[in-house]
């Protein structure tokens, strides 16, 4: 029963007194940040320092990337919203009034990454409408990856503050 033990232990559902779930929180907006429409940083930079087949291959996977968004987003868009939604409602109830910590977890990886995707349609649909590219393709590029960074920055800010609060207020005696 001993490896069965330490591998329990080291997945605990105690979230926010976990290390491992701060190791995602980060990893997640980091990811998150680092490929702005699919498009890694490092090929945004490359594209705009050196031009030609580099910037080609940025403009076309922000085609093809813009292209297979929108298609989801437009083929049924009440119901994207309807699942988010209630995916959404339902993890907050379990998280806020039930009181899960597991569910209070995921709801603070979740949450912001609903305004991660509301930004990233809404830049699809404006580089689709104004067929952007070169310069103004990558300032865009560069303003959304900024966004993204400002509600992973808010993100990790609630969620530490929530999770010391949780773990202040579950060590102390009743």
């Amino acid at each position: 029963m001993e490896p069965l033990d330490s591998v329990l232990s080291l997945i605990d559902m105690r979230s926010f007194s976990n290390l491992w779930y701060w190791i995602v929180l980060a990893t997640l907006w980091s990811s998150l940040s680092y490929f702005v429409l699919g498009v890694p940083l490092d090929m945004i930079r490359r594209g705009r320092r050196d031009g030609g087949q580099a910037q080609a291959d940025v403009e076309e996977l922000v085609r093809i990337t813009c292209g297979r968004v929108l298609h989801l987003v437009d083929e049924n868009p009440a119901t994207l919203v309807g699942l988010g939604c209630f995916w959404l409602s339902g993890l907050a109830v379990l998280a806020f009034y039930y009181e899960v910590e597991f569910a209070q977890a995921v709801f603070f990886l979740m949450a912001p990454i609903a305004g991660v995707v509301w930004t990233s349609i809404r830049l699809c649909r404006r580089i689709t409408a104004e067929h952007a590219t070169g310069e103004v393709l990558y300032r865009r590029l560069i303003v959304q990856r900024r966004v993204i960074q400002s509600i992973g920055m808010v993100a990790i800010f609630v969620t530490a503050m929530f999770g010391m609060w949780h773990n202040v207020s579950m060590s102390l005696p009743i």
